[in-house]
């Protein structure tokens, strides 16, 4: 006797119904030789035949695209992290050279502040006199 009966399996989270054909052992030759039988035509082979090339066609397409965008983006990743290791060695560049620039210019600072307390009078800030009455411009 031929009988479906549902088990449930879980996959995941979900249970998931299955069909499964009971065999009675008496049956047995009899199901295996009806399982064997393609009760498909000529016509619904060759066209499920030609669905399947379409889609493994497309599958082809898509994994050649894919692997481009991948290899693009790898690419611009690779760009950007260069641009960005030159760009920071350019500002870290600069930055060292107003560091420069400013410690030399206090050293002078401090150079000339030591000369003017030793009196040499040359070396000593300069004290702009306005007449009186102008006002001072502080821009």
């Amino acid at each position: 006797m031929n009988r479906f009966y549902l088990p449930f399996v879980a996959i995941g989270a979900a249970l998931v119904a299955t069909p499964t054909l009971a065999v009675n052992p008496a049956q047995s030759s009899s199901v295996a030789v009806d399982a064997s039988v393609d009760r498909t035509t000529a016509e619904e082979r060759a066209n499920t035949a030609r669905l399947n090339a379409e889609q493994a066609a497309r599958a082809k397409t898509d994994n050649i695209v894919y692997e481009q965008e991948v290899s693009a983006a790898t690419q611009q990743v690779a760009h950007d992290e260069a641009e960005f290791v030159d760009e920071t060695a350019a500002y870290e560049a600069e930055k060292a050279r107003i560091a420069a620039e400013a410690a030399a210019e206090r050293l002078q600072w401090e150079a000339d502040v030591a000369a003017c307390k030793a009196g040499d009078r040359n070396r000593c800030a300069k004290v702009e006199v306005r007449p009186a009455g102008v006002p001072q411009n502080d821009q």
